[in-house]
């Protein structure tokens, strides 16, 4: 195959959303209106969940669902820190401290067996991540949440689409385990409205609080005023926050939504011609589903074998047109989580995090995508481990 460029993800938008775009910039009523209504009925439906609230983007999801849940200063937040920092910022933006646990190196997700360990008097909340899109095993952290009464608030930024087995059956991501789920819509997710997120929760009263707080708490919207035969005078009863969403990202999202259900089905083709080629590069890990969990695989993150030159490897890629990136973050190797307000004082050790950072790589997957071209992809890593290799022993 010649060189190419190959990007790590890219939206897809077709004339469906041209024409979406247009038909709200012509309404007239381009800000959170009929559009954003009617997203909120569709996603929750797809969802399986009784509501769902669309908000500006999925920090602003995260943050809304723990402010609303009475998550505040001097509590504790059991959440990952393999995870982008958005999450933690967000537990921090509440008044909260994120409390990180490690992960398992086979789903990147929050270990369930070290959760119960780091409660404390003051944990109010847990925050799990659906990691790269694979669901974490919610049923064995509900019942933690259970058990010492805490809230669960799902990270499901990069979830839409993925399905997990319960004793019930098959749920998709959104069907609430706890309290909320929160998506997010930028263009590195399969629904993609150029930003945007979406809070479901199986909760009506909690629901009715986050549409009040997400528009400065307003007792109307601007809807109820606009239809109204009467003159209406609005209230604000507690600080709200400007958390809306436009109509020009719902009716997008709405197109995006249609289409889901295709493109979580090409990027498990994509997930297997990777899988099967990558197979045989020894050392290498591909990602692959627990016998619970159908991902939509948002992202594709291989694990490099051990001692790899994890920079050296992605600069040969890119220099064939290949874009990578590294492994999900560690936040608290951020020095802006340097050094956390924990309550003892005490760092809890997060080696297999660490581990997932440093040989983690994340690989082009995006729609339109060919099977050839993921083989292609790993025949370049293969060639590039090799290179890499024989110039480490060089040295």
């Amino acid at each position: 195959m010649s060189k190419t460029t190959l990007p790590v993800a890219k939206p897809f938008y077709g004339p469906e959303e041209e024409q979406a775009v247009v038909r709200v910039l012509r309404s007239g009523w381009v800000t959170q209106g009929p559009e954003v209504a009617a997203l909120e009925r569709e996603f929750a439906d797809y969802c399986g969940a009784r509501h769902a609230i669309a908000v500006a983007n999925c920090t602003v999801a995260l943050h809304l669902s723990l402010h609303a849940a009475g998550v505040g200063a001097g509590d504790e937040v059991i959440t990952v820190s393999h995870s982008f920092i958005a999450g933690a910022n967000a537990i921090r933006m509440a008044g909260a401290i994120p409390v990180f646990v490690d992960v398992t190196l086979n789903d990147f997700n929050i270990d369930p067996a070290k959760v119960e360990a780091a409660i404390t008097p003051r944990t109010k909340a847990i925050l799990p991540v659906h990691q790269l899109g694979m669901p974490a095993q919610l049923e064995k952290i509900r019942a933690v949440a259970e058990k010492h009464k805490l809230i669960l608030i799902e990270d499901a930024a990069c979830g839409i689409g993925s399905e997990l087995k319960t004793e019930a059956g098959w749920i998709k991501v959104g069907k609430p385990f706890g309290l909320a789920a929160c998506f997010s819509f930028h263009p590195r997710k399969l629904l993609a409205t150029g930003d945007g997120g979406m809070i479901t929760t199986d909760d009506e009263g909690f629901a009715a609080h986050l549409r009040r707080l997400r528009q400065h708490a307003m007792s109307l919207n601007d809807r109820q005023r606009h239809q109204s035969n009467q003159v209406m005078f609005e209230s604000y009863d507690e600080v709200g926050f400007n958390y809306r969403m436009t109509d020009i990202q719902a009716a997008i999202g709405r197109c995006q939504l249609q289409r889901l259900p295709a493109m979580v089905e090409e990027r498990r083709t994509l997930a297997g011609a990777y899988s099967q080629a990558l197979a045989r590069i020894p050392g290498l890990v591909p990602p692959a589903d627990r016998a619970d969990t159908r991902t939509n695989w948002q992202s594709y993150c291989i694990l490099l074998p051990a001692g790899a030159d994890q920079r050296g490897v992605m600069q040969r890629l890119l220099d064939d047109g290949i874009s990578t990136r590294r492994g999900v973050m560690c936040i608290h190797r951020e020095p802006a989580y340097a050094n956390p307000p924990e309550s003892d004082g005490v760092r809890v050790p997060l080696p297999v995090s660490e581990e997932a950072q440093d040989r983690g790589m994340i690989l082009p997957m995006f729609a339109g995508m060919t099977a050839d071209q993921a083989r292609w992809v790993a025949a370049r890593i293969d060639a590039a481990l090799a290179a890499t290799s024989q110039k480490a022993r060089a040295c």
